[in-house]
């Protein structure tokens, strides 16, 4: 398949790519296909599997109710959805292109569709019976599939879009990186070309970066508790103070920068805020936490190497959702953080100059020792264990790409190798520990 890096990248709002973002934009597809028939008085939307038994955590209700009414991830202002949805639960009603139509959303948690456990119908009715029904996947990091799709077997992404170097492997791309002689981020861009002309990727490339940034400095700033009845106190600004108020330094500072950069982010992203899905929004801290260890404390930093981390970021996380998934339901979190840290670990090597070898050691690492992680999230929230859980992915992305600088290239174990065994892995792991808050710490720590 032929996927973007602005595909991986994608600018949307928390807390959730597969729970809420991917839903939401499921929803406003629906919408338009349905927006012209006047005879349309009520919306039905039944939601599956995870999506049901951790929807309400992840805001999968409004998130539907909000893509009916024409929202997208993107757009969409976080500061409204709160009063926009209690007055849709209300009175039972939706803004649909200026006229009001029924809405109700049912939780089916004991049931699940045939092609993915992150499954939603969507069924329009009219006076006296009904008028269209479809079902979407959320198949992780915000890509969402229709039911004949997913039928096929086949993932997100264009499969007749033309690419210069295409690749689906690990394997793959490093023979096209020796064949041409180039590195990874000028095979990136190469293919990136086939959507946008040169002059428009860096430039959106930076945009990206800007975005996570400015979602780093928003969690430095907004205090107190997070939503979701967890209790859970937003500590990024309390470190952040530390850090810039305490004269005396230690070691370890630099390990405290990169975990307050990732809490920052990801406390946005559980109260609702504007993030980058990076490759998703349970993982969103990872990348933008390593990107800026790479800013703050790389001398010779610059935005040619944050487009380069980008770019070859990217490229891995092609690679895992051509070879596996990113999706927790399917993968529990290895598919979310494991993920994250290997393409962290490999853009950061890119960043500093790593080799093709190298850079390919680096994604290695970083997911061999994700291998197993599971999606236990309490209450259905992503905040207990994922907002810690994305600090320790960018510390371990850092000394992943550290390792792999340190040698020349040559390791025993190949990505390949790895994503191959994170399928198997995810595929032998009981469903209690893929997102479905049955297991794990979301049965074992009481939620208040």
């Amino acid at each position: 398949m032929a996927i973007s890096v602005f595909d991986l990248f994608k600018i949307g709002i928390g807390p959730s790519s597969s729970h809420t973002v991917g839903p939401m934009k499921a929803a406003r597809i629906f919408s338009l296909k349905i927006a012209a028939l006047s005879d349309v008085q009520r919306i039905k939307v039944d939601l599956y599997g995870s999506l049901a038994l951790t929807g309400k955590g992840h805001g999968t209700d409004w998130a539907v109710a909000l893509g009916l009414e024409g929202e997208t991830p993107d757009q969409i202002d976080p500061s409204s959805v709160e009063s926009r949805w209690e007055a849709i639960q209300e009175k039972h009603t939706l803004n649909f292109y200026g006229r009001p139509v029924l809405f109700e959303v049912i939780f089916h948690y004991d049931r699940q569709l045939p092609f993915h456990p992150n499954g939603m119908r969507f069924t329009a009715y009219g006076a006296v019976k009904e008028c269209v029904s479809d079902v979407y996947y959320s198949v992780g990091g915000g890509f969402i599939i229709d039911h004949a799709t997913a039928a096929q077997d086949k993932h997100l992404g264009d499969e007749t879009h033309p690419l210069p170097y295409p690749f689906k492997t690990g394997g793959e791309l490093l023979k096209i990186c020796q064949a041409h002689r180039m590195t990874i981020q000028q095979v990136m861009f190469e293919n990136e070309k086939t959507w946008r002309s040169p002059e428009e990727i860096h430039p959106f490339l930076i945009h990206i970066w800007n975005v996570m940034e400015a979602c780093i400095e928003r969690g430095f700033h907004q205090e107190g508790i997070l939503p979701g009845g967890l209790n859970v106190q937003r500590r990024a600004p309390i470190l952040y103070h530390h850090l810039t108020e305490t004269k005396e330094r230690h070691a370890a500072d630099v390990m405290e920068w990169v975990s307050v950069f990732a809490l920052a982010v990801n406390e946005e992203n559980a109260a609702g805020g504007r993030v980058v899905t990076a490759p998703t929004n349970g993982a969103a801290g990872v990348i933008p936490a390593v990107l800026s260890y790479y800013k703050k404390f790389i001398p010779e930093a610059s935005e040619e190497g944050i487009a380069a981390f980008l770019l070859v970021a990217g490229a891995i996380g092609i690679l895992y959702k051509e070879g596996a998934s990113i999706s927790a339901a399917e993968m529990g979190c290895m598919g979310e953080v494991g993920v994250a840290c290997s393409m962290a670990a490999a853009g950061l090597t890119a960043a500093l100059g790593g080799t093709v070898d190298q850079i390919e050691n680096a994604a290695e690492i970083g997911m061999e020792h994700n291998l197993g992680l599971t999606c236990d999230p309490i209450k259905g929230l992503v905040q207990i264990p994922c907002i810690e859980r994305n600090t320790m992915g960018a510390v371990k992305a850092i000394n992943a790409s550290l390792l792999a600088l340190r040698g020349d290239g040559k390791h025993r174990v190949s990505l390949d190798q790895v994503i191959a065994t994170m399928r198997e892995t995810g595929q032998n792991m009981k469903s209690i520990y893929k997102e479905t808050s049955l297991g794990g710490l979301a049965v074992n720590v009481p939620e208040c």
